[in-house]
């Protein structure tokens, strides 16, 4: 079976789409994904995106990370389909339901309320998670949230004497986390302006991560160390995040399409 493809991305954060809305996949599989997504020998991405009919929403946008794991949200992905879907739409994800809007440039997303609260983390056990009693090395005391995926942000004076690619994975997957965690290190480089890194959990350091801006945004807000908008400069580029007054997180920012395609189902079954 011959299947299209659309590969887009959002400041490099690239993604895999596949258009399920008018006719049917089969099952997606761990191994697929992760198949699709290899650099070497599959077509290369980030995350694979599938997009299929929703009765809660306008349609429903699947998320697989490189390893093949299923997760709730990725805000950079919501700005790419926003661009290919053409109109607003109200959007269907495991981390509950977004809003989408293109722009001339991108997109911006409603991306709901950010969660505090131990368990909507989750955490392990319960803790204050405005500021936890934890430590790795040279990163301690961070915040957590839930922006539709789980968050540990820690706030530090130079970005670039932190080794997150060997911190990285060592904090996704403590114990402390029961599903994983996504890690953000930050600076705070001006005013309501931060400088971000992120090791995306089952996809490792990347370029940029959206839900990543918008927890680190919120939580330098929460904090009083910038306003509730700020600028959040990632390797791959800048996002806007608004923390609006009524507590929902609006992220706007560029995403493109790169190329389209076609593979052999059975090639990555």
């Amino acid at each position: 079976m011959r299947v299209p493809f659309i590969k887009m991305h959002g400041l490099g954060n690239d993604f895999v789409v596949l258009d399920a809305r008018a006719k049917a996949l089969p099952d997606i599989t761990e191994p697929f994904a992760a198949a699709i997504a290899d650099r070497n020998t599959g077509i290369g991405c980030d995350q694979l995106i599938v997009l299929e009919p929703s009765e809660a929403a306008d349609f429903r946008m699947r998320i697989f990370n490189s390893d093949g794991g299923e997760v709730e949200a990725c805000g950079n992905a919501s700005r790419a389909v926003a661009v290919l879907h053409g109109s607003p739409a109200n959007v269907e994800t495991a981390g509950g339901v977004i809003a989408l809007e293109p722009t001339l440039s991108g997109a911006s997303v409603d991306m709901g309320v950010p969660q505090f609260d131990w368990d909507a983390i989750p955490l392990a056990y319960a803790m204050d998670t405005s500021a936890l009693p934890v430590g790795w090395g040279p990163l301690e005391g961070p915040i957590c949230v839930n922006v539709g995926n789980p968050h540990v942000i820690f706030f530090v004076d130079d970005l670039d004497a932190i080794d997150l690619a060997s911190l990285g994975p060592q904090i996704e997957n403590d114990p402390l986390f029961p599903e994983r965690v996504n890690v953000n290190v930050a600076q705070i480089i001006g005013a309501n302006h931060i400088r971000l890194r992120v090791w995306e959990r089952g996809a490792g350091l990347t370029r940029a991560c959206g839900t990543g801006a918008c927890a680190t945004a919120v939580s330098a807000a929460k904090r009083g160390l910038t306003d509730r908008k700020s600028r959040v400069a990632l390797p791959g580029g800048e996002l806007t995040i608004e923390w609006r007054d009524d507590d929902r997180i609006i992220m706007t920012g560029p995403a493109t399409e790169s190329f389209r395609g076609e593979f052999e189902w059975d090639d990555f079954a």
